[in-house]
């Protein structure tokens, strides 16, 4: 969202200002402070404005292709370029469906064309730092077995003891009653 809103509202701000300018020759400032500071506001209120349209599309974009690159992930077991170019292609399509199907094969396109270098500069980064995502949730999942099984083992070996317990000491109480 931050770089999407620095993406849309830079260029405006920059326009905005730059035609205030050469807009407002012809005004009477108090001083420079005044016509500067003017001309900033006008800049900042399109910074805002053009900066917010471009910061919820591209947020929505990201979220939803990180959503449905990652359920694909999970769904094969495994993370492939090609989740990566079908979450690109379907978000791509989403966005671009209200242009009729021109747009939504461009979408398409353009989706897929943006999936596959991110795919690829994240798997790339995966292996770079030594463990992909599948290598760290098949870990995860081992050691967590790993662990439930220590649990259980325990509690068995807990359960144990106190069956010896019971079998040894079945004799004790008849014992001390009978002492009393």
């Amino acid at each position: 969202g931050l770089v999407g809103w620095l993406y849309g509202g830079l260029p405006a701000f920059r326009q905005a200002r730059k035609s205030f300018i050469e807009r407002s020759h012809g005004e009477l400032f108090q001083n420079r402070a005044d016509a500067v500071q003017s001309a900033h506001r006008a800049g900042l209120r399109s910074f805002i404005r053009y900066g917010w349209r471009w910061s919820w599309r591209v947020a929505a974009f990201v979220t939803i292709f990180n959503t449905v690159s990652t359920a694909l992930s999970v769904y094969r077991n495994k993370t492939t370029i090609s989740n990566f170019a079908s979450a690109g292609a379907f978000t791509g399509a989403l966005f671009r469906m209200h242009l009729g199907l021109h747009g939504l094969v461009g979408g398409l396109v353009f989706g897929t064309a943006f999936g596959i270098p991110a795919g690829g500069l994240l798997i790339m980064m995966q292996k770079l730092a030594g463990e992909t995502l599948q290598e760290k949730r098949n870990r995860e999942r081992r050691e967590l077995y790993e662990q439930k099984l220590a649990e259980w083992q325990s509690r068995l070996s807990v359960t144990e003891v106190l069956g010896q317990m019971e079998t040894n000491t079945q004799g004790g109480p008849k014992t001390e009653v009978a002492r009393e």
